[in-house]
């Protein structure tokens, strides 16, 4: 029995807060959206759009070359489960997580903050809301060293790199993302776009 009442059978961008568990958010129903829980709110999200989907490809090539390639980590494309907290389940477009964490990548989901998250923004407002407001918050709290906001309008990247409990100011990149959780890795985001 959910411990969260919930109608599965609405689709809803956001539900009322309650205390979510994993096992809670493994039986919501296979519907083909994207379904998480932030903190103890339920959001959907439906499929993503054909360019969205062109961008995380290129995006995720580009860092899959440089780092799973080179042996420095593991990088992971939504669907996925990343169990950041009690009542906090996500599926980040794109992740990374750095060798020296890898025991956080289990058979079933992620457990913990990976090194790098990336979230290409969907044309919705709630969607553009959630990812710059919502997740970036939650994301500083689970201690993700790196966040990226891909905006595919502007062609432009934000990036948010934790510096102690908190991201510093975004850098806003356009034809080149160095990564600072992966020293080294360049990206030419005109390969991407």
């Amino acid at each position: 029995m959910l411990q969260c009442e919930m109608t599965f059978t609405a689709v809803r961008t956001r539900s009322p807060k309650c205390d979510w568990t994993y096992a809670d958010y493994c039986r919501i129903p296979a519907d083909g959206k994207r379904h998480e829980v932030i903190d103890g709110r339920h959001y959907v999200t439906p499929a993503p759009e054909p360019y969205h989907q062109t961008l995380v490809l290129g995006l995720a090539s580009e860092l899959r070359a440089r780092i799973d390639k080179t042996g420095r980590g593991q990088v992971h494309i939504a669907p996925i489960d990343v169990h950041l907290a009690k009542g906090t389940v996500v599926q980040p477009d794109i992740l990374a997580v750095a060798q020296e964490r890898r025991a956080i990548v289990g058979k079933k989901k992620i457990t913990g903050a990976p090194t790098l998250i990336v979230e290409v923004l969907s044309p919705s407002l709630s969607a553009h809301r959630r990812d710059r407001k919502v997740k970036l918050a939650r994301y500083q709290r689970a201690g993700v060293a790196e966040y990226l906001i891909v905006d595919p309008v502007t062609r432009s990247i934000e990036q948010f790199v934790l510096a102690g409990h908190q991201y510093q100011a975004p850098r806003r990149c356009t034809d080149r993302l160095a990564l600072a959780t992966f020293p080294g890795v360049v990206i030419d985001l005109r390969e991407v776009w």
